[in-house]
């Protein structure tokens, strides 16, 4: 991930040919003082991203950072506060604290999950349900909340989902072609009941996700087949039933919520009263 060339797309994006708002205001020379402050509860990830956005915009900018990724905030907890050109701070606002607000908020929102899952033993787990281009940056974020990273993308791990399946007329026969290379790659297979995660085992995978199968039917799967392979969970994971999902003993449970169901995080940047 190359985070210089990712900000410096964006700050084109949002600035173009010129921000005429504040050219217009003829604010040369000005220097100010602006501070970044929360205006809610969270986990913040993204600090370092918003500090290098002001700083490629303007490399004279003085920026504090009074919190850190992984830091927890309430509301009025000041984040950064920056000292030089007004123009080059209001230039850079938007792009910042886009890049900001919604990291931390999915570190919030995967920091909830996470707490619900202590005491138990399952990891969780994102998804490759990321924003185009910003999953380095989102998978990041999920870590700062206390989750892991699942496969970056279809080239660090063999996952063999339904239509996988279907091509290949059944799970026996989609793994012994892959078999074929003899990969190093874990395999892992996606199952929707107990007579295909049985198959699946047999099959010798390395894991298997239990897609969208119901509480009963995953105990199920966990009692006849836990001790043989590792389960995951995925399909449905919610804040109100995962820590249930989690007592039945999967090692992993896994969410695309994580990174497109977020919400971001309410954070305001204002300039010092005169």
């Amino acid at each position: 991930m190359d985070l210089d060339k990712i900000i410096k797309l964006a700050l084109a994006e949002d600035i173009g040919s010129g921000d005429i708002s504040t050219q217009y205001l003829e604010l040369e020379p000005l220097n100010s003082n602006a501070y970044m402050i929360a205006k809610a509860e969270g986990v913040l990830a993204g600090v370092d991203v918003a500090k290098a956005v002001f700083l490629q915009v303007d490399g004279s900018l003085k920026i504090t950072l009074y919190r850190k990724d992984g830091d927890r905030v309430v509301p009025g907890n000041e984040i950064m506060r920056l000292e030089g050109k007004a123009s080059s701070i209001l230039q850079g606002e938007r792009t910042a604290l886009n890049f900001l607000q919604r990291l931390s908020g999915i570190a919030t929102l995967t920091d909830s999950y996470v707490q619900r899952l202590k005491g138990t033993k399952a990891r969780l787990l994102d998804t490759r349900k990321t924003t185009p281009l910003l999953r380095g940056l989102e998978k990041y974020a999920v870590r700062v909340g206390g989750g892991f990273n699942h496969r970056f993308g279809l080239y660090d791990m063999v996952m063999l989902k339904e239509n996988h399946i279907r091509a290949c007329r059944g799970i026996t026969e989609a793994v012994k072609r892959v078999k074929r290379h003899n990969t190093s790659y874990k395999i892992e297979v996606e199952v929707t009941c107990l007579e295909e995660l049985e198959e699946a085992v047999k099959a010798g995978v390395d894991r298997v996700m239990l897609d969208n199968m119901d509480l009963a039917q995953i105990k199920d799967c966990v009692k006849k087949f836990g001790s043989q392979v590792e389960l995951e969970i995925s399909g449905g994971v919610t804040a109100s039933n995962i820590r249930s999902l989690a007592r039945t003993g999967v090692q992993y449970i896994s969410s695309g919520a994580l990174t497109h169901s977020y919400k971001s995080l309410d954070i305001s940047l204002l300039f010092d009263k005169e």
